[in-house]
């Protein structure tokens, strides 16, 4: 009788071991130094910051509010100043939360993933850069590097949207992922607006297809080449 007992028992514990727990990823002392390195300049450049803060917005807004900020001289230098600023905040963000993890990062180690990734961002800048530099007009220049600017803009409005979303959804305990997925958005999105502005720029003194020209070779091209990057390689 008893033995028909035990026999009729089930096992409601897993037979099977647990998965183990996803490793976290390791912070290098680079990063570290970065993080700190990061505030304390932002905390140096913060009354730039307040001066051009009011610009953003009508940036955002209207193609003519890029003009308004490039006129003021001293406006147009704390908006450089700042962006400069931020581009350690995003070498940090793009590692932290992988949104350039191409397979030939996989394995490396921390300090060299680090490495890796600010020397493709501040590759992208200086192509985009040479490529402006190349393709400058030999007039209306004004128009032009208004319209290649307005990247210095976009790019404070995207970190100042992308700090805030991971300081909210860390506090939270929002997953990495689903935080890589909201990074991803949100750079799709301002970088979309961005097009749609720097566009708008050029046709002040271009053609339709001489601006849609100038997109694909200035914009599209060095951008295209980062994504192929993180595709394929």
């Amino acid at each position: 009788m008893l033995q028909d007992v035990f026999k009729s028992g089930r096992l409601l514990l897993p037979d099977t071991p647990p998965e183990a727990p996803a490793p976290v990823e390791e912070v290098p002392l680079t990063g570290t130094l970065l993080v700190v390195a990061s505030i304390l300049l932002f905390l140096l450049i913060l009354r730039s910051f307040l001066t051009v803060l009011p610009y953003l917005r009508d940036t955002v807004l209207r193609a003519r509010g890029s003009a308004a900020l490039e006129n003021s001289v001293k406006v147009s230098r704390d908006r450089n100043l700042v962006a400069a600023v931020f581009l350690l905040p995003a070498v940090l963000l793009i590692y932290r939360y992988r949104l350039y993890d191409p397979s030939f990062l996989q394995g490396v180690g921390p300090d060299i993933r680090l490495l890796v990734i600010a020397g493709v961002f501040f590759g992208y800048l200086l192509l985009r850069y040479l490529l402006s530099r190349w393709a400058r007009p030999r007039r209306r220049y004004d128009d032009y590097q208004m319209a290649y600017r307005a990247g210095y803009t976009f790019f404070i409005l995207l970190m100042m949207l992308a700090l805030a979303t991971v300081g909210i959804l860390y506090l939270a305990g929002v997953d990495d992922l689903i935080i890589n997925r909201f990074l991803l958005i949100e750079s799709g999105v301002i970088y979309l607006i961005y097009l749609l502005r720097r566009g708008q720029i050029l046709s002040l003194s271009c053609n339709p297809l001489t601006t849609f020209l100038y997109l694909c070779g200035l914009e599209l091209l060095p951008t295209a080449l980062l994504v192929v990057s993180a595709v394929i390689l």
